[in-house]
């Protein structure tokens, strides 16, 4: 009994046939994001050019907590992207609400409406009084 076995597609080509030029971008930059960067067997990319916050500022921020003594890089890095993804979110869930309101710009109440909506961020209720 013989068994026919396929050799798999390679991604790039996978993604060469389907999908936007935009979506196939993407797709190499997340590709490339994942491939893990152990000393110097590849190009070291610094984690400054992946966000787009002021390291350094995070940094100090995290050493006001009595708590943290030390940060590594990876740490610091890893909650500026946080920062970035957690703005992200919130700014567009008020994007909504300024779109009801027919607007483009963002205001204060954009932002309420969006705490108060939504159950994520009901830590924030308060504190924009």
């Amino acid at each position: 009994m013989a068994a026919t076995v396929e050799a798999p597609v390679p991604a790039e080509q996978d993604s060469a046939r389907c999908g936007t030029e935009e979506e196939n971008r993407g797709a190499a930059v997340e590709e490339k994001s994942q491939q893990p960067q152990t000393g110097s067997t590849g190009p070291a990319v610094p984690h400054s050019r992946l966000s787009k916050l002021p390291l350094t500022r995070i940094k100090a921020l995290m050493k006001t907590d009595p708590d943290v003594s030390l940060a590594s890089q990876e740490s610091v890095f890893i909650i500026a992207k946080a920062t970035e993804l957690f703005v992200e979110m919130i700014a567009k869930d008020a994007l909504v609400y300024a779109q009801q309101g027919k607007r483009k710009t963002l205001q204060r109440k954009d932002l309420d409406n969006a705490i108060e909506a939504i159950d994520e961020f009901a830590f924030l209720e308060g504190t924009l009084d």
